[in-house]
């Protein structure tokens, strides 16, 4: 195992809408050297997989600045103060797509990339999803749902249409406990 680092200060540099700057100083243990580490803080996230009565996924279509270009997803967002993580699963899935819950089971949990960011991604399964009413956006989403069968998921995947690391680990989960459901796709 490698050994602990030594953290010798931490300070907050910018404060922005979802995350915040922070710098970490903390020595090597191997050449005992102090060196400077920038770390992204964020509230926790969560992506969740709905699933209608006939094993339909709905999906969302949106604008990701990151990369400028419109992706298919699943729906997700921030856990907000106050939220358990569950919480924050149904609202955003309510919020983004206007459908609401059945049953809804804890997938897994990620650390989206522990070298720069604080934070973890929770994957929640909702099934027997049903259209309960009209998306309910913030002025900063333009959302299109869409709705794809199952079986075509892997297929999604394997072509490139979904692209999101977050989204294919929530599937990635989602498969493991149902290896017969994602049949060998081919691009």
């Amino acid at each position: 195992m490698p050994r602990e680092w030594q953290y010798l200060q931490s300070r907050r540099e910018r404060g922005l809408s979802i995350l915040t700057l922070r710098t970490d100083t903390a020595v090597s243990p191997r050449t005992g050297e102090a060196h400077e580490f920038h770390i992204l803080e964020s509230s926790p996230w969560v992506n969740i997989l709905p699933l209608t009565s006939r094993e339909e996924v709905v999906l969302v279509r949106q604008q990701r600045h990151g990369i400028r270009e419109a992706t298919l997803e699943l729906p997700g967002g921030l856990v907000e103060a106050g939220d358990t993580p569950r919480d924050a699963a149904v609202r955003e899935m309510r919020e983004e797509s206007g459908y609401e819950p059945g049953r809804v089971s804890h997938l897994g949990s990620v650390h989206p990339n522990p070298a720069f960011l604080d934070n973890q991604c929770h994957m929640y399964l909702c099934r027997d999803v049903v259209p309960s009413g009209e998306q309910d956006l913030d002025e900063k989403e333009d959302i299109r749902v869409e709705t794809r069968p199952l079986q075509e998921i892997p297929g999604l995947i394997a072509n490139g249409a979904i692209t999101h690391s977050l989204v294919l680990c929530a599937f990635f989960y989602f498969f493991l406990e149902r290896p017969q459901a994602f049949p060998r796709a081919r691009p």
